[in-house]
C-alpha cells in the first residue's frame, strides 16, 4: 500500500509540474527585420530547414538559402529552355531541397550530386498547375494541384524525392466544378504523423483528407465563403492530429471577414466558423505557433500580421506589413516572406 501511495503522489507531482510549464502570454507588437530585399521577387514559399536556415524559391526562377549562422545568401536562377520559371512550392528533407512550378509544364527540382537542381518530375497538360508541396518523411512526400482531370492533382514520392507518380483519379476524391487550389503560401496542406489533410479553395473548398499518407482519401465539406473563383481556404494548419484551423476568405476583397476563419478539433472532420465578422480579412497563411498547446496562431496576408492566443476564437492586429508566408523558428520568432522581401519577425 505504501508504494502504490507514493507512486500517485509522484505522479500528480509530476502532472502538476507539466501543467505549469505553459503559461499563458498575449503579443502586442512584432518587429520586423529585413534579411533579404529585391523589388523583383514575388516570394511565397519559404522552409525552414532542420539546421534553422531558410531557403526559398520564387519567381523570375530565383531560389535560395539564408545562413542563419553568418547572416548571408547564396542565391541562384533556375533556367529551363526559355521558360520564366515560377516557384511556388518547396519542400525539403534532411538531405535535399525540392522546388516545383507553377504553370504547364509543371517541373520538379531536387538538389542534384554536384551542386545543380535536377528535374524529377515533368508534366505536360494544359490544365497543369501545382500549389503546395511537403515531405511526410525522408522518404515519402506529396504535392499537390489544381485538377487536370476528374479530381485534384495529387503526386507523390516513396524513394526520398528521385521518382514521383501521379495518384489516379479512381483513389481521389471527385472534384467539383470550380474547385481548385491556390499557390499563395505553400500551405494548403498540413500533415501531422501519417495524416494529412488538403486544402481546396474556389467555387467549392472542401478538405481532402487522407489517414495513411496519401494511399486512401475522403472530402469533408466546410463552412468557409466559398462560390467564387477567388474564395476559399488558402491556408490551413495542425496543431497535433485533431486541432487544425484554416483562413482564406476573397483576395479581391481583403476586408471581407465574413466566414473566412475555421477551426477543427476531431481531425478535420467537422469544421466551426470562428471570429466570424471579426478581423482578421483575407490572409494566405496561417500557422500554429510551435509549443504553444494549439492556443497561439499568426495569420499573414498583404494586408497585415494577426495573433491570436486563444485557439483563433479572438485576433488582433500586430502590424499592417504585408507577408505572403510565414514560417515559426521557434515560439518568439518566425521568417516571412512576402512581395521583395524576405523579412525575420519578432513577436513582443
Amino acid at each position: 500500500m505504501i508504494r502504490v501511495i507514493g507512486f500517485v503522489i509522484v505522479f500528480l507531482i509530476v502532472s502538476c509540474a507539466k501543467k505549469e510549464t505553459f503559461t499563458p502570454r498575449d503579443f502586442n507588437s512584432v518587429e520586423v527585420e529585413n534579411i533579404l530585399e529585391d523589388s523583383l521577387l514575388s516570394i511565397r514559399a519559404i522552409e525552414l530547414l532542420a539546421d534553422k536556415n531558410l531557403a526559398f524559391a520564387a519567381n523570375n526562377g530565383a531560389y535560395g538559402l539564408y545562413d542563419s549562422n553568418k547572416r548571408s545568401w547564396q542565391i541562384s536562377k533556375q533556367e529551363f529552355d526559355s521558360l520564366d520559371l515560377q516557384f511556388r512550392a518547396v519542400a525539403h528533407t534532411s538531405t535535399d531541397f525540392f522546388m516545383l512550378s507553377v504553370a504547364s509544364p509543371a517541373l520538379l527540382f531536387k538538389t542534384g550530386d554536384y551542386g545543380s537542381m535536377d528535374i524529377v518530375y515533368l508534366e505536360e497538360h494544359p490544365k497543369a498547375f501545382y500549389d503546395a508541396m511537403i515531405f511526410w518523411n525522408e522518404q515519402e512526400g506529396i504535392a499537390i494541384g489544381d485538377p487536370t482531370d476528374e479530381c485534384m492533382s495529387v503526386i507523390i514520392t516513396r524513394d526520398a524525392g528521385k521518382t514521383w507518380k501521379k495518384v489516379p483519379c479512381n483513389k481521389l476524391p471527385f472534384y467539383r466544378e470550380g474547385e481548385a487550389a491556390y499557390a499563395a503560401s505553400n500551405t494548403n496542406i498540413a500533415v501531422v504523423g501519417d495524416k494529412t489533410w488538403v486544402a481546396t479553395g474556389g467555387k467549392v473548398s472542401r478538405i481532402f483528407y487522407s489517414a495513411d499518407k496519401g494511399e486512401t482519401w475522403e472530402a469533408f465539406e466546410t463552412p468557409i465563403i466559398q462560390g467564387q473563383e477567388t474564395t476559399g481556404m488558402y491556408s490551413v494548419d495542425f496543431y497535433d492530429e485533431r486541432n487544425g484551423f484554416a483562413i482564406g476568405g476573397d483576395y479581391t476583397k481583403p476586408e471581407n471577414n465574413i466566414a473566412n476563419k475555421m477551426k477543427t478539433t476531431d481531425g478535420g472532420k467537422t469544421w466551426q466558423l470562428v471570429a466570424d465578422g471579426k478581423e482578421p480579412g483575407y490572409r494566405s497563411c496561417v500557422q500554429y505557433i510551435p509549443n504553444r498547446e494549439g492556443k497561439e496562431l499568426v495569420a499573414v496576408g498583404f494586408k497585415g500580421v494577426n495573433y491570436s492566443k486563444d485557439g483563433g476564437v479572438s485576433w488582433k492586429e500586430l502590424s499592417k506589413e504585408g507577408f505572403y508566408s510565414i514560417r515559426f523558428i521557434n515560439d518568439s520568432t518566425a521568417y516571412a516572406s512576402g512581395q521583395g522581401r524576405i523579412s525575420k519577425l519578432y513577436f513582443k
